[in-house]
């Protein structure tokens, strides 16, 4: 595999849930700041997303592209992960690692199979940031967090349900170890799934469920825009105190 990381960045291995899920992070002694914003992108690489498998994998190059050129970049972790039962369920394309250390050359095609583990997708994400917001928490580090989770439909196989992932959600924002935290689900190419989707995202505390609309090379440039801008508005709030910045709803 192309190497996606500068050689000096330094990753442990975690787990959730007795080991159901797993993610790499930064080593904490390793970060040069003091305050991160953490961001978590989550792509499905099912079958339906073979036709435009190609362009979704380009938008996300350039989402992390434009972050990359942020002037808040040196503060970012990102962490990007694929889902779909082909790839093993929830796959980490690389762990929590600093931005500017991404090498998006790096990042796999995608080759898209199999079924939607969705929830998993949605559970995975927020709890691997929920559990190392916390060790930098313990390490006296400010954190807040962005989870986008891109889909083009309905879960159909996943361990987790919708009561874990609101319950998750929940305690995220009781125990306050983060700043705060802004979650989307991104429909592309699932506006006959709107309906389905809107209610997942009301039903566990999803902050904004965002159309994306029909896969075009027009509409995911603009996905990637979105991605982009919504990080970059994360990071502008880190250490204000305040609650994150209002996202829009649409693309």
């Amino acid at each position: 595999m192309p190497k996606l990381l500068k050689d000096d960045t330094v990753l442990e291995q975690r787990s959730l849930d007795g080991g159901a899920f797993t993610f790499r992070a930064a080593r904490i002694d390793k970060l040069g700041a003091t305050e991160y914003t953490l961001v978590t992108i989550a792509v499905d690489v099912t079958g339906s997303t073979y036709a435009f498998s190609d362009q979704l994998r380009e938008a996300l190059v350039s989402a992390v592209e434009a972050c990359q050129r942020s002037p808040f970049v040196d503060r970012l972790l990102l962490r990007v992960v694929t889902f779909s039962t082909a790839a093993g369920g929830v796959r980490e394309i690389h762990g929590f690692v600093p931005l500017a250390d991404v090498d998006v050359a790096g990042y796999p095609v995608f080759e898209p199979d199999g079924l939607t583990p969705l929830y998993d997708a949605v559970y995975a994400s927020v709890g691997a940031m929920a559990q190392y917001a916390e060790d930098l928490y313990n390490e006296d580090y400010l954190s807040n967090g962005i989870v986008i989770v891109i889909t083009d439909g309905l879960d159909n196989v996943s361990q987790v349900t919708p009561a874990m992932i609101k319950e998750n959600i929940g305690e995220i924002r009781r125990k306050e170890r983060m700043e705060s935290l802004v979650t989307i689900l991104m429909g592309i190419n699932a506006e006959e799934y709107r309906g389905e989707l809107e209610a997942f995202r009301r039903n566990v505390g999803i902050d904004y469920y965002v159309d994306a609309g029909q896969a075009s090379d027009t509409t995911l440039a603009r996905l990637a825009q979105f991605v982009s801008r919504s990080v970059v508005a994360q990071s502008q709030a880190l250490g204000s105190g305040a609650p994150s910045q209002a996202i829009s709803a649409t693309i």
